[in-house]
């Protein structure tokens, strides 16, 4: 099976394993972080199969959807991937990619360093702000029914990693203990740049937001 045999059928695989998925964590999602990992590698030194085949399954069982369990995705990618007849050597490493890359609080850092992985959580962190990121973050929080904002629940900037985890603040406080550090955060030199215009998008919309909130404009 050639590289682009092995793309398709990975997509294939996603697109029905996702298929009812929550809007934020959907194909279209999955679609989005695959297609900034291209664009990201065009400036990079990279595996273009480990980067693909890593976007493409980095979501394919996110913990939030499977009561916080960080293994069902991780497990379900190798056990996808061994069906790909790939070497044993690329398994573990994509495998090890999608173990690290989601954000798991302010405090938490991976130790992982490739530069694959340094690509692909790049454009995973591009999905999670800007315009998109700003959609995503209400979907996800109508999704599990919690406040848009409530000036007495202040933003938690200490949380570990179980206490992110657990969180069930509004909205807003999400910008403020994720999406805003994560320009700060981006390993290639791409993803920075992209970030610094998205970024100060989320910074006008907070703004505006506040504004309305008081009743100014």
């Amino acid at each position: 099976m050639n590289s682009n045999e092995i793309i398709n059928q990975t997509i294939l695989f996603v697109k029905e394993t996702l298929k009812n998925a929550e809007g934020g964590h959907d194909w279209f999602h999955i679609e989005r972080v695959y297609k900034n990992s291209i664009l990201i590698s065009k400036s990079e030194t990279a595996d273009q199969t480990v980067v693909q085949l890593a976007a493409l399954l980095h979501d394919i069982a996110d913990s939030k959807f499977h009561n916080g369990d960080e293994s069902i995705g991780p497990k379900t990618a190798r056990n996808f991937l061994q069906t790909l007849s790939l070497e044993h050597e690329m398994i573990n490493h994509i495998v090890e990619i999608i173990e690290n890359i989601s954000f798991k609080g302010g405090n938490f850092e991976t130790q992982l360093n490739s530069i694959e992985f340094n690509i692909v959580q790049d454009a995973d962190r591009l999905d999670a702000i800007g315009a998109i990121g700003i959609a995503r973050c209400f979907n996800y929080g109508g999704f599990k029914n919690r406040e848009i904002y409530n000036p007495n629940i202040p933003p938690d900037l200490k949380m570990d990693k179980e206490t992110y985890k657990k969180s069930t603040a509004p909205s807003i406080n999400h910008f403020y203990e994720k999406l805003l550090l994560l320009k700060d955060k981006m390993h290639t030199n791409t993803g920075k740049k992209i970030a610094q215009q998205r970024h100060q998008f989320m910074e006008d919309y907070l703004q505006q937001f506040y504004a309305e909130w008081e009743g100014k404009i």
